[in-house]
């Protein structure tokens, strides 16, 4: 089964903090001790000034290592907005596998061809982040709040249950994972709803899915629509399912097992594997050897998130 997959701190202001200390506690040779009485011989250094001094520099030998300890546990996470429209991207954290979360909001507001930067802790756990399209949050109803991947919570998305609505493409991170990995990949097991890509700054394998699913989308999965009558989205063969408890589309019920649910078993596989290889297309696509993509954890590996990549 696939692995279940903030605001930013500047990283060289930790540095910086650090440097600060140093000059706030370098004696002033030019100073005068004005907290005790009597004369020091001229050229001499006040041992009150000295010994204020080594304290100082004491707290600051455990300021240090703590700052930059504290730059190295966290990433650098971007969310770019390749597309020519708006875009609500949201992000989501199942605490019920890990307490570490982004310090960014669940949900924001992205007009064409604009990011966010962001820290994520280092061991961030069954994490997602996806896009909602055409959204208007008058609208209480999370199901039609937005054309595709609306959430429970309106524009910030509830950190409990606002996953979003199918379907949806899905950016899925585990970091520091089993066997001292990041694990990650673009799932289209929720069904589809825009191009994304994952890609980050140490080499590793890039996840994509690049390719407008929505109007080749077969008839049965096509949609939903926006306004104009255009694809938003491709559903799954899961979500269209007359029985998806016990569904060879869903892996569910006796189908439950890699053995028993096969990707010759789900309807509409190739559809979405021959278009996005690089994908999670169901369930257990991990047996394809291109849905779950892995980075060595000690690269400490930042990672972008594109909608609409080029």
């Amino acid at each position: 089964m696939r692995s279940p997959i903030s605001i930013h701190p500047d990283r060289l202001g930790l540095f910086v903090f650090a440097d600060e200390i140093t000059r706030r506690f370098e004696p002033d040779h030019d100073a005068k001790d004005t907290t005790r009485t009597g004369q020091d011989e001229p050229g001499s250094s006040s041992p009150y000034l000295h010994q204020k001094v080594i304290g100082d520099m004491k707290s600051l030998s455990v300021l240090i290592p703590l700052a930059i300890a504290t730059a190295a546990s966290a990433r650098t996470f971007t969310v770019y907005n390749g597309c020519p429209f708006t875009i609500w991207p949201a992000m989501f954290t199942d605490l019920n596998v890990g307490s570490a979360k982004p310090s960014y909001t669940t949900g924001w507001k992205a007009d064409a061809y604009t990011h966010v930067t962001f820290s994520v802790p280092n061991n961030w756990k069954a994490g997602r982040i996806w896009a909602r399209r055409n959204c208007n949050f008058n609208d209480p109803n999370p199901a039609t709040q937005c054309s595709s991947g609306g959430c429970n919570g309106g524009l910030v998305c509830d950190a409990r249950t606002g996953t979003g609505v199918p379907p949806v493409t899905l950016a899925e991170f585990t970091l520091s994972g089993d066997g001292g990995k990041d694990f990650y990949d673009v799932s289209l097991v929720d069904g589809y709803n825009l191009p994304m890509s994952i890609t980050n700054n140490k080499g590793c394998h890039k996840a994509d899915c690049p390719v407008d699913l929505g109007p080749n989308c077969p008839a049965a999965l096509k949609g939903p629509y926006d306004s104009s009558g255009f694809p938003v989205g491709c559903k799954s063969a899961c979500l269209v399912d007359s029985n998806p408890t016990n569904s060879a589309n869903c892996c569910s019920g006796s189908h439950n097992t890699p053995a028993t649910c096969p990707a010759s078993g789900v309807q509409y596989y190739s559809y979405f594997k021959n278009n996005c290889p690089n994908s999670y297309a169901y369930a257990y696509d991990e047996s394809s050897g291109t849905a779950l993509w892995t980075c060595p954890t000690s690269s400490n590996a930042d990672y972008t998130v594109t909608f609409c990549p080029p």
